[in-house]
């Protein structure tokens, strides 16, 4: 399980949707994705078939297991402000929830745009020099921005 946690892109707040996909992908590989597909299943009793404690069982593996791979893939900063989930989906639909990624994606967009647009190239310097300055604004843009709890999307 470490091992498929540490090729997984970590949650930092805005990169929801690549973080998910790779949720998703591991999981399903490993099989455990069931407690994302399916609701919790109804309490096992003494009436419960074998089919039904069989099915609690793998979800509840499922879930557990989920829960705990997406824990460790979300950065320290986000980690923290998320509290304690008891289900795997629940715990996505939070993280979701409180993604700055569409909103933080239209304004880092803007600015970014705006600066590389109005960037030239005065023959100062090399041309891969200019190239890597262009990259690195974009990279900071995108690296360190703080994970808001209480973010409401507009």
């Amino acid at each position: 399980m470490h091992s498929q946690a540490a090729s997984i892109v970590k949650f930092n707040g805005l990169n929801f949707a690549e973080w998910h996909e790779q949720i998703q992908f591991h999981l399903g590989v490993l099989n455990l994705d069931l407690a994302l597909l399916t609701d919790k299943p109804a309490t096992i009793d003494d009436n419960s078939s074998a089919d039904d404690v069989a099915f609690h069982q793998a979800w509840e593996r499922s879930n557990r297991l989920s829960l705990m791979l997406m824990r460790m893939t979300l950065g320290s900063n986000v980690k923290s402000t998320i509290p304690k989930f008891d289900n795997a989906k629940d715990l996505l639909k939070h993280v979701e929830k409180n993604s700055l990624s569409e909103c933080a994606d239209k304004a880092l967009a803007g600015t970014l745009m705006g600066k590389l647009t109005t960037m030239k190239f005065d023959s100062s310097r090399s041309m891969h020099d200019h190239v890597t300055e262009m990259l690195a604004l974009a990279a900071k843009y995108y690296a360190g921005t703080p994970y808001e709890p209480n973010h409401k999307a507009k």
